[in-house]
């Protein structure tokens, strides 16, 4: 099995990047060739399990369905979002303390699952995967009492499910709803955690941000990965001179520690195994993958290697700095509604960004900001983009030099 996986991070409020960049793929392509990127698997986390339940919801209904998802975010509200109220103060206590039997957060999630629920249309993501017009959409999260990463899989018939996934990681085959995916985005602390069956579950960023592993252990070979992090310079200087981070800049920075995507990594690992495999096909001919494919399922292996085509779309701009722009423009509005303590605790002050306020600010006006970014980036990306959606894969996969000399090459190892 082959196909294109959909890959897209968590991170809060960052979420609208990701919208801008799907707007941007989806409509531009779509006008320009007269049809949308198939896309055949969908994988989560947090922010990313919304918007990529949407999607699934509105295979077959693009672009337009995603000019919905656009407006749903450019409609966003912060005080109807950030639910807090005299309860959830009366409750801070409880948040550090526990033992209470409701899961409780800094804020009331009511809001957000109302947003959830109302945004995805469940029946037609049933029908859909039911259908096999999407093979499997994957939500991940973080058991709460093992701290394990959690696959939530959601197959189309007669896709196969992997048992595992490495690194701990539990796959559980599952009718994909509403509570996983507001379990998926329950970022600690900020939102409860949420009741799955009778196990708690939380933020799936934490311990599987970008998740890469379940597109590439149900089949797919070719991965469009939009990610919610830009990388920083090693030298560049994390708080202003004559100034100490305070606990909301650290937690900020301990969110980004924790939810941002390590996507660097899976990718060089995805890099590591195309050169090896490269070097197969070079070595002993281009059997060599199945050979080797034979020899793992011999030992009981599930999972074939494959070369695989990746593709990295990203912010080029910091969000973090982004957002206290933001927050500077609009101090006197957010004061108004919010309270002055509100927004002095996400704009700390301490550093060039503003790193919580860019997973709360869920502002329709941030939020068409991030979304004109995204479309931005994935635009600068254009070429690059058309010819990994609809240039034929195995060209750029197995080059005519590599299988040349592989033709030329006995089926032994030089001596």
């Amino acid at each position: 099995m082959s196909g294109l996986g959909l890959i897209l991070s968590g991170g809060g409020a960052r979420g609208a990047y990701e919208v801008g960049v799907l707007e941007y793929v989806f409509s531009e392509f779509a006008d320009a060739r007269g049809n949308a990127p198939k896309i055949d698997l969908i994988s989560g986390t947090s922010v990313g399990a919304v918007n990529g339940a949407f999607v699934a919801s509105a295979i077959g209904e693009m672009p337009g369905a995603l000019k919905q998802l656009v407006s749903l975010w450019a409609d966003l509200e912060l005080p109807h979002v950030l639910g807090f109220g005299l309860r959830q103060a009366a409750g801070l206590y409880r948040v550090l303390l526990g033992g209470s039997a409701q899961a409780r957060g800094v804020f009331d999630p009511t809001p957000l699952s109302a947003i959830v629920g109302r945004a995805v249309h469940w029946r037609r993501l049933r029908r859909n995967i039911r259908s096999g017009a999407l093979r499997a959409l994957t939500v991940s999260t973080t058991h709460v009492g093992t701290g394990q990463p959690v696959i939530f899989v959601d197959a189309a018939p007669g896709v196969g499910i992997p048992k595992g996934l490495g690194l701990h990681a539990l796959v559980r085959q599952a009718k994909i709803g509403q509570h996983h995916v507001l379990a998926s985005a329950a970022i600690p602390l900020i939102f409860p955690p949420v009741e799955i069956g009778d196990e708690i579950h939380c933020d799936g960023g934490l311990r599987l941000n970008t998740p890469i592993g379940p597109s590439i252990h149900l089949g797919m070979n070719r991965l469009l990965v939009v990610g919610l992090s830009t990388p920083h310079a090693a030298d560049r200087r994390a708080v202003q001179d004559g100034k100490f981070p305070g606990a909301t800049y650290m937690l900020g920075k301990v969110l980004n520690a924790f939810l941002l995507d390590h996507v660097n990594t899976d990718l060089l690992d995805v890099q590591r195994i195309n050169d090896f495999l490269h070097d197969g096909i070079r070595a002993y001919g281009p059997e060599f993958i199945e050979r080797i494919n034979e020899a793992a399922k011999l030992r009981g292996a599930l999972a074939e290697r494959r070369l695989l085509n990746s593709l990295v779309l990203r912010p080029t701009t910091d969000i973090g700095q982004v957002a206290s722009d933001y927050l500077a423009s609009n101090r006197v509005r957010f004061g108004k509604s919010l309270g002055r303590a509100f927004i002095s605790m996400l704009d700390v002050g301490a550093g060039a960004d503003a790193d919580l306020a860019s997973y709360l600010l869920f502002d329709g006006g941030f939020a068409q900001t991030l979304i004109e970014m995204g479309r931005r980036d994935a635009h600068e990306k254009r070429d690059e983009i058309e010819a990994f959606l609809f240039e034929d894969p195995n060209a750029i996969l197995f080059p005519a030099n590599a299988v040349d000399s592989a033709q030329h090459s006995e089926s032994k190892p030089p001596e």
